[in-house]
């Protein structure tokens, strides 16, 4: 069955989407967003970028269209500009091949009626939609003008040829023919006189129209043009409203904080104020992914209107989130709940955090400059120099999830466990959007390393991180929020190298309590893919399933994250997701990307028979209410690209704080010289350090084993000391992020796999550390059955005494 054809963009229109351009051998064909207007082909890396940075301009007027085969064809204006581009289908690229030539038509008229009329123009609109908007007026008067002077030639053609047929018919009367003939003549002329009276009429009105044409064409044109000015005023000055509004905004939250038992969430909250997504959403290469596409598992329609309840005052979450039950929605509950205005209530100062740090230097040091001199070696033996990391450690990238913490403190207010589902896979999402630009490896914690993220007053919530294990590498997590949420992981990754890319893969599941409703989730990350390893630039993708159990009440969120595909007409970073009860009814829809946002659609009824997916079985359709937006990623600072791209959080995290333990990644040397652009003593100072843990752990496992055997310790120790040349693998990439937590998964001590070098690689690693965590206890966790580590206390009680004799020196 073939495609239905689209319809044929009219001339003139603006006719935009993605289309293939080739760049070179090495990268081949990139997706970019063309738009055609004005006889224009612009491209963009991504439509976000429409704005402010166009990657280059064709003008159709001089160029020349070409076709080479089913989807390829170029566009060339001579030699100067040459491009080849490859459409998804036959049928898109028809489209826009007539679209082009259209639109070159066009502009070769214009362009030709420019040079003829130049006297007709008229002062440009401000700014450049105005100007393009001012071209099309004067096109469009352009044209009205040569039909009204079509219109006064064919007045003089009728009057020139009218009197001709005049004059032939009288001298037609004057010829002495039969009666017949003679009554013929007759009617032809009083039909000739008719046809003229009738001309005569037209032509008239015609120079009627003409002439009052004339008159008003210049008023016309004066007040058309008054009326586009003033329509871009009007814009100028709501866009400068809107950018004073959410200033004001961002300054209120940076100056003063409410308190956390009163505070308005329809104001502490940034959900509630979506913005723009990231300026830059796509780098040059992080656009391909040799995947299979991913077919959608179900399809979403509009719901009936009888499921709409008319007159109903309730609007936002009530009517796209409402409950079977009848109970009230998220902002009837705050409105309830918060019935004085936030004006009202007394404010405090909060302390001002930190808005940029010192720009990246531009090394020119990449992954294979370091890999070729050290052929022959084993991956794991290759050392990591801090060019390719990023000023943060692995405990800090861990308490980023907590970037968008209002999505659990809206969650914790629902009186409904599956409006609250919604808010956790939400917030489950939202916790890799800061991914999407990170392609710098973080600093792999030393053993007993801790990060502290004390946002009571801000924010209402206290984190703490700690390396609790370093064979395998593992980090314990524990986040408490006053607002009635508990935040808990502890997380080892394990890694694939491929070659062309590498395979993250987390392993331990992360625990959100709500403390009011007592329901419990539970869920584990998808895996990360970072591709062009060895040549190319880095770029990040997040696939797989996240499976969401509330272990109260036996809901479930299932969501999909779609690899990015080449193939694929869908959009990149896709994630959908159905929430269902314990009896798998399903009652909400997800759908949204990773590095952008999330919605929810109440369903209102679903069944089987939609079109059939990749496994041959039919899709479940869903009727559902209008969608409600439940997260949308906050725009990076400004400069972001120069400060290895950070969230407003991130450039945070490594702010110098007084009072926090010795043992904080703020105070790590290290990192805080990589920081302040000083590599080469940031290099020298991991050598330390790792040598210093190296230490430290030797002197453990000769400590354990005098304790084991006391009369054989001296044996023992001969024994198992490690040379100098077997110990330098031991470095601190072996604590790494991408590393195989056995220990972590069976609770037991075998032969464990650690990664390190570049991304990570196994090496064999079959001692054993008797090393305690400081701050967390090592159990099975009763909910999931799970070695893992609790966070037993103290941490804070022991920062308000300011007494940290008992944390190791680790730096």
């Amino acid at each position: 069955m073939s495609e239905p054809k689209a319809p044929t963009p009219a001339p003139g229109d603006t006719y935009k989407g993605w289309l293939f351009k080739w760049t070179n051998y090495i990268k081949g064909y990139q997706r970019r967003w063309f738009v055609l207007s004005n006889g224009l082909l612009s491209y963009y890396r991504t439509q976000a970028e429409m704005g402010h940075t166009c990657r280059g301009t064709i003008n159709l007027a001089t160029a020349n269209i070409a076709v080479e085969d089913s989807c390829n064809f170029v566009i060339s204006n001579g030699g100067t500009q040459t491009y080849h581009l490859k459409a998804s289908s036959e049928v898109e690229r028809q489209r826009w091949i007539t679209a082009l030539e259209l639109a070159k038509a066009k502009a070769f008229r214009m362009q030709a009626e420019s040079d003829d009329s130049g006297d007709e123009s008229t002062p440009p609109a401000a700014g450049q939609g105005g100007g393009a908007r001012n071209s099309e007026v004067q096109s469009t008067l352009r044209t009205l003008g040569s039909k009204v002077e079509d219109l006064s030639t064919c007045n003089d053609l009728i009057a020139k040829h009218g009197s001709a047929l005049q004059r032939s018919l009288s001298e037609l009367e004057g010829v002495r023919l039969g009666g017949e003939t003679s009554e013929k003549i007759r009617q032809v002329t009083e039909r000739a006189t008719l046809f003229r009276i009738t001309s005569n009429a037209m032509i008239n009105a015609c120079r009627d129209f003409l002439a009052l044409a004339q008159a008003h064409s210049k008023r016309w044109q004066k007040a058309l043009q008054a009326e586009r000015e003033q329509r871009v005023r009007l814009e100028e000055t709501l866009e400068q409203l809107a950018k004073q509004h959410n200033h004001l905004e961002r300054a209120f939250r940076g100056a003063t904080v409410l308190p956390p038992s009163q505070s308005n969430p329809a104001i502490d909250s940034k959900g509630s104020v979506p913005g723009k997504g990231d300026a830059s959403d796509e780098d040059e290469e992080n656009e391909f992914f040799d995947a299979c596409e991913d077919v959608q598992e179900f399809i979403t329609v509009p719901a009936d209107p009888k499921y709409h309840r008319s007159g109903s005052n309730v609007s936002g979450i009530s009517s796209e989130m409402g409950m079977d039950d009848g109970t009230t929605s998220l902002d009837e509950q705050s409105m309830a709940s918060n019935p004085e205005s936030p004006q009202s209530q007394e404010v405090v100062p909060v302390r001002k955090r930190r808005t940029r740090i010192p720009d990246k230097p531009n090394y020119s040091l990449n992954l294979w400059s370091i890999m070729k001199n050290c052929i022959g070696k084993e991956l794991s033996k290759i050392p990591m120099p801090v060019n390719f990391n990023e000023p943060l450690s692995m405990l800090q990238r861990l308490s980023e999830d907590l970037e968008y913490y209002e999505l659990l403190d809206r969650g914790a207010k629902c009186q409904s466990s599956l409006e609250q589902m919604c808010y956790v896979a939400a917030f489950t999402v939202s916790s890799y959007s800061t991914t999407v630009h990170r392609t710098g490896k973080p600093f792999n914690p030393l053993l007993g390393e801790t990060f502290e993220l004390d946002r009571l007053q801000e924010s209402g919530y206290r984190s703490l991180c700690e390396q609790v294990s370093h064979h395998p590498p593992a980090a314990a997590h524990h986040a408490i929020s006053e607002r009635g949420w508990t935040l808990r992981q502890e997380i080892a990754l394990a890694s694939k190298f491929r070659g062309k890319y590498l395979s993250i893969m987390p392993l331990g599941s992360i625990h959100c309590i709500f403390e009011k409703s007592n329901n419990h989730y539970t869920w584990k990350k998808v895996t990360t893919t970072v591709h062009n390893i060895i040549v190319g630039k880095l770029w990040i993708d997040q696939s797989g399933e996240i499976d969401i159990v509330n272990h109260r009440t036996g809901d479930r969120c299932h969501l999909k994250f779609a690899p990015y595909s080449y193939f694929s007409r869908d959009v990149a970073r896709k994630v959908t997701g159905v929430v269902t009860d314990k009896d798998g009814k399903a009652h909400y829809v997800l759908s949204g990307t990773w590095d952008e946002k999330m919605e929810c659609s109440r369903v209102m009824q679903s069944s089987r028979g939609g079109e059939n997916g990749a496994d041959g079985r039919q899709k479940t359709v869903y009727q559902t209410l209008k969608a409600k937006e439940l997260w949308r990623k906050t725009p990076l600072p400004e400069g972001a690209e120069n400060m290895y791209y950070f969230s407003t959080l991130a450039l945070t995290l490594n702010e110098p704080e007084e009072g926090v333990a010795p043992t904080d990644s703020r105070k790590r040397p290290d990192q805080r010289l990589m920081e302040q652009g000083r590599w080469e003593e940031a290099n020298a100072e991991k050598q330390r350090l790792e040598e210093k843990q190296r230490t430290a752990r030797r002197e453990r496992e000769r400590e354990a084993n005098r304790s084991a055997n006391p009369e054989e310790a001296e044996e023992v120790e001969i024994a198992t000391e490690p040379s100098e040349t077997t110990d330098k693998t031991d470095t601190d990439e072996t604590s790494s992020d991408l590393s195989l937590s056995t220990e972590t998964l069976h609770g037991s001590h075998p032969p464990s796999y650690s990664m390190e070098g570049p991304y990570g690689a196994p090496v064999k690693s079959g001692h054993q550390d008797s090393y305690k965590a400081m701050w967390f206890d090592r159990c099975v966790d009763p909910m999931t059955g799970e070695p893992t580590h609790i966070y037993r206390g103290g941490y804070w009680e022991t920062k308000e005494q300011g007494n940290w004799d008992s944390c190791p020196d680790i730096f």
